[in-house]
């Protein structure tokens, strides 16, 4: 593996690793906790020659859905004050804007879902590839939220 020891993720044989505290954070779990999850094995992680560990981008993606928070504060802030009750949280694969639409595709799980906002709330939520989002599904129409 070939990186910059100051690059957050770095590729081998299982794709992008990230480094534990971004991995952390697109979880929205802390340090220690992820720590624990490596040495209890409910995460995959990688060592690298030197002892770190890092986790491939596909695990972060297979748990990220599963990230959802147990007590009711702490839904609250996952549900960040909507009231529609169909979240579904994933990562953005794709924004493009074409005049006054954007069509951005979220990857959930092995899942897609496809959603058309304006471009003017796609460029206030600065929405990127690779960015965590949620899918907010109320009756046929689904709206992008940043996580």
């Amino acid at each position: 593996m070939t990186a910059n020891p100051k690059d957050r993720r770095s590729k081998d044989m299982d794709g992008e690793l990230l480094k534990l505290p971004h991995a952390a954070g697109e979880l929205c779990i802390s340090l220690p906790t992820i720590k624990q999850w490596i040495y209890k094995r409910k995460i995959r992680s990688v060592q690298t020659a030197g002892g770190h560990h890092r986790i491939p981008q596909s695990e972060v993606d297979r748990l990220l859905f599963r990230t959802t928070a147990k007590t009711g504060p702490e839904r609250a802030l996952v549900k960040r004050r909507v009231s529609g009750r169909n979240q579904l949280v994933g990562r953005i694969e794709s924004v493009q804007i074409s005049g006054l639409l954007a069509e951005v595709k979220l990857s959930i799980g092995d899942q897609r879902i496809t959603s058309i906002i304006t471009a003017s709330s796609a460029r206030e939520m600065n929405l990127k590839r690779g960015q965590t989002a949620a899918a907010l599904i109320k009756a046929t129409e689904v709206m992008i939220l940043r996580v």
